[in-house]
């Protein structure tokens, strides 16, 4: 009995590790491409400018060779960050800037609105249409 209990546990803690690093790789990813976008359109000039200067040495792979440098470094860093937090121990759910991300908010039925700091105060009106 008590070592199915210990092969269940473990089960489960493995089983959390993977979500939270598949969380925690797509929240980095899109923080990235979302909060970075300047950083982003910087990466992707100078790809361009070294695609441009590559393509009298390498004239069809030029492109091809950039872009895949690129992206995979990208996605190496975000799996590389996410695997190294996930294995800390480090759960989404944890971080208090992820407060959306919190199981307690998801129980409550009660939405939000952007405006709800102007608004809460004031009763609903029923407005028939």
């Amino acid at each position: 009995m008590i070592v199915s209990e210990s092969k269940t546990l473990n089960k489960l803690t493995v089983l959390s590790t993977v979500k939270s690093f598949l969380i925690w790789a797509i929240l980095l990813e899109v923080c990235f491409l979302v909060v970075g976008f300047p950083l982003v359109t910087l990466i992707i000039a100078g790809a361009a400018v070294v695609a441009v200067a590559l393509q009298s040495v390498m004239a069809a792979s030029a492109v091809l060779w950039v872009v895949s440098v690129v992206v995979g470094t990208n996605l190496l860093a975000v799996l590389f960050t996410a695997a190294s937090l996930s294995l800390k121990g480090i759960h989404p759910h944890e971080v208090s800037w992820l407060g959306w991300l919190a199981q307690d908010n998801m129980s409550q039925n009660t939405p939000r609105y952007p405006a709800c700091p102007l608004t809460c105060a004031l009763s609903p009106v029923n407005v028939i249409s």
